[in-house]
């Protein structure tokens, strides 16, 4: 009968373990289940334009927008859930020089780049310069 205790034992803690893993709630990340996930290409032209290529999951929403310093809202787009890639170029020609950020977000995750504006000086090559960070 002493014998028989140790693998009965050793039977119910390995049945309880298993039962307790099999009911243990999993989380499938932060991700809410209506946000998609999406990647971004950004890159300026010598022309004074700014491209932004967006390609995402379907199922989930993407806004794209344009800020000014001040914060104040110059350019959005709201790229639909089921919509899969999107071109946008954009004419920051006539912008003033100074600091923007483009925004782009599935209302989950934020993504911020950071867009400089300058005009040359007389002394350089005519030109705009645009970098993004």
């Amino acid at each position: 009968m002493k014998s028989l205790i140790k693998p009965l034992f050793l039977a119910l803690t390995v049945s309880l373990i298993t039962l307790s893993s099999s009911f243990a709630t999993v989380k499938p990340g932060d991700r809410r289940p209506g946000a998609a996930a999406y990647k971004t290409g950004i890159y300026s032209t010598a022309a004074g334009k700014l491209n932004i290529a967006l390609d995402k999951e379907t199922g989930g929403a993407v806004d794209i927008r344009l800020k000014s310093s001040k914060g104040d809202v110059l350019f959005a787009q709201h790229i639909g859930k089921n919509e899969t890639s999107s071109r946008i170029r954009l004419d920051v020609s006539q912008l003033q020089d100074g600091l923007y950020e483009v925004e782009i977000t599935n209302g989950v995750e934020t993504a911020t780049h950071k867009l400089t504006l300058a005009t040359q000086p007389v002394d350089q090559p005519a030109g705009r310069l645009v970098a993004i960070k």
